[in-house]
């Protein structure tokens, strides 16, 4: 057999290798087409580890967020921060429990007493407010930079030795914002209430409707909004034709009436008054604002008729000193309109 026939058969065979070709004929490979409607698909590897392995990855990475946000100092997001409370009188409630002594409140929950029965609380480590009978009031929050409650009905009085705007008090009428104070404050079954300020400054706000009430002063609140301090020694005539400018239409006779009758250290409702009053009307307030303290140098009627924010505060830098009370300071505070 040459050498040649075993590469590409050509050359002469051996009889043996033909015998053995012979043989093994039957096992020859025969090549064809591959069947693809037939052919089995390999079967999917399962897609939930991957799926977990990217749940815990995102979990990872937002528990790093959210602890880089807090700071490492902050306290862990299952701490409940809460106020001390004194049981007064009675049984006094906070949330479903009587407290038969003390107890807290906490963030989210409401304090309520009935006719019989009061409370204190004290503010963090500022101060303290008293519930008196027949009120609710609720923690809204507490941090380092603000502490606020909501009073829902119901009559408190506070006490805090803090910087400005660092205590709050919602009501349904408007926002009280300490300024270093003592006072009461009282919301009706209608929403609307009155603010009695002993001590210090208490801003009412709503808006960019601002009211400024200093110790010895008394500002009324309805559903729309706080109306315009004055003296609690006030005439009555004055009293009566300011709550009807405030919140019965503000009538040329109501303000003839406080124009009229407004004593020197009424220049507290006259000065709110300059914002507050019709464009028209605004010249009147300014002369009889003036007839009492003329403004300062650089503050002009046509300025503060237009209602230029730095002319009013201005003028209320001067005037304050007349508001004060047993020489009451109120350094570092800022008025409203």
């Amino acid at each position: 057999m040459s050498d040649q026939y075993l590469w590409d058969k050509s050359g002469d065979v051996d009889p043996e290798i033909e015998e053995l070709e012979r043989a093994l004929a039957p096992l020859r490979h025969v090549p064809k087409p591959l069947d693809l409607d037939r052919a089995p698909l390999p079967s999917p590897r399962p897609a939930w580890p991957a799926l977990v392995g990217l749940a815990a990855a995102l979990l990872l990475g937002l528990g790093i967020f959210f602890y880089t946000r807090r700071g490492p100092d902050a306290p862990p997001p299952t701490a409940q921060a809460s106020w001390d409370v004194e049981r007064l009188e009675g049984a006094p409630r906070v949330g479903r429990q009587a407290l038969a002594t003390n107890g807290r409140l906490s963030v989210g929950q409401a304090l309520e007493t009935d006719a019989t029965s009061r409370a204190r609380v004290n503010v963090s480590d500022i101060g303290m407010v008293d519930v008196e009978p027949n009120t609710r009031v609720r923690l809204v929050g507490t941090s380092p930079t603000e502490h606020r409650l909501a009073l829902d009905r119901g009559l408190i009085s506070a006490v805090v030795s803090a910087p400005p705007r660092l205590f709050l008090v919602e009501t349904p009428a408007a926002l009280a914002v300490d300024l270093g104070c003592a006072y009461t404050l009282e919301v009706d079954e209608s929403g609307g209430g009155l603010l009695r300020v002993t001590y210090g400054f208490v801003s009412l706000e709503r808006g960019d409707r601002h009211s400024y009430v200093p110790a010895g002063a008394v500002c009324r609140m309805r559903p729309t909004g706080p109306g315009t301090p004055y003296f609690a020694d006030a005439p009555a005539a004055l009293q009566a034709a300011l709550d009807t400018f405030d919140f019965g239409g503000q009538t040329a006779r109501a303000l003839a009436t406080v124009l009229a009758d407004a004593r020197p250290q009424d220049s507290l409702t006259l000065w709110h008054l300059l914002a507050r009053a019709r464009p028209d009307d605004r010249g009147a307030v300014y002369e009889r604002l003036a007839a009492i303290l003329p403004p300062p140098a650089g503050v002009t009627s046509a300025g503060v008729q237009r209602r230029d924010a730095a002319m009013l505060e201005t003028w209320r830098e001067a005037l304050e000193p007349r508001w004060w009370v047993d020489g009451e300071s109120t350094k570092n505070t800022k008025g409203g309109r």
